[in-house]
């Protein structure tokens, strides 16, 4: 059978990128972008779009009808920081928005999903270091609490409604492609930006603030790699822990300060600092590792050396 995929929330820091890997893996008319916004003009002329909003069920139905797709990114949510800001706004469009996509697959006999999760399912009694795949689980955010419902809806339709759900559990995500989307773990990109535009950066969390990270290239990676992994080899069915590496702002500014001469970075933490209390400091990936070989590629001064090539280049 010929996949015709869906991607809700195109428009968003993980969607641009992945669309375009999707696309050259899948070719340009069997990936459909879509989103309540007008992406870049990469995505939105390089295949199928449509303008769509994931609590419009019915707009979503017509979509699914007229492409006749059989596998689905569901890409579209409000992250942490946003969240906390808009919570019930948040609630609505990450639970509303994913029990939409689940009941249409289960009535349309689509059986392929995926859906991300987010570190920001544990919370302030998980173990920290090293976190496992199966621990305490009790977040204390807005965010946190959608992905770990999420989690349950997605374990919960796999076994009942037969739906081949796949997900990951995504650390803080960095890129040089695209803004972040309103994460608590957007400094990592926006240091970037400042240390090339004015050598200067005031970070919003604290200078020990350990925090598991991933280069976008690597999260793109896990994803497709995921998704074309064999159905049996799926251990997990709520989201997978996956690892790309750990550091604190201190250490991203002082990797920074080796390709910008004199960058200074100081520390004002403000509410986005709360966020961050509960969230593991590293991550154990070995039953993603087991299951469908999972393994990242970049650490920290692989990434940083990437990013300042790719933003020199004409990013910014």
């Amino acid at each position: 059978m010929k996949e015709k995929i869906l991607v809700i929330g195109a428009s968003g820091q993980i969607g641009s990128e992945l669309i375009l890997k999707l696309r050259a893996s899948y070719g340009s008319d069997n990936v459909i972008a879509s989103d309540i916004k007008i992406p870049d003009y990469e995505v939105m002329e390089g295949g199928p779009f449509e303008l769509l909003d994931i609590l419009n069920k019915q707009a979503l139905a017509n979509v699914l009808s007229k492409y006749k797709v059989n596998q689905i990114y569901l890409l579209a949510a409000l992250l942490s920081a946003t969240a906390e800001q808009h919570p019930e706004a948040a609630w609505k469009l990450n639970m509303d928005g994913l029990l939409n996509v689940l009941s249409l697959c289960k009535s349309n006999g689509i059986m392929k999903v995926f859906w991300p999760s987010s570190i920001a399912v544990f919370g302030p009694n998980t173990q920290k270091d090293n976190t496992p795949q199966n621990t305490i689980m009790d977040p204390d955010t807005v965010y946190g609490i959608s992905k770990l419902a999420g989690e349950r809806w997605c374990e919960y339709y796999s076994r009942k409604g037969g739906i081949d759900i796949r997900s990951v559990r995504y650390p803080g995500l960095i890129s040089y492609k695209s803004s972040p989307g309103g994460g608590a773990t957007d400094y990592a990109v926006h240091i970037f930006y400042e240390a090339l535009k004015k050598k200067a950066y005031e970070c919003f969390l604290r200078e020990d603030t350990v925090l598991p990270m991933m280069y976008m290239p690597d999260a793109v990676v896990a994803t497709i790699q995921l998704m074309e992994a064999d159905s049996g080899s799926i251990s997990v069915r709520s989201s997978y822990n996956i690892s790309g590496m750990s550091f604190a702002p201190i250490d991203l500014a002082k990797e920074i300060e080796k390709h910008v001469g004199g960058f200074v970075c100081t520390y004002k933490p403000d509410e986005r600092q709360a966020l961050t209390k509960g969230w593991p400091n590293s991550i154990d990936d070995s039953v993603a590792k087991q299951d469908w070989g999972w393994k990242a590629s970049y650490d920290l001064p692989h990434m940083t050396k990437d990013m300042f090539a790719n933003l020199r280049f004409g990013k910014i």
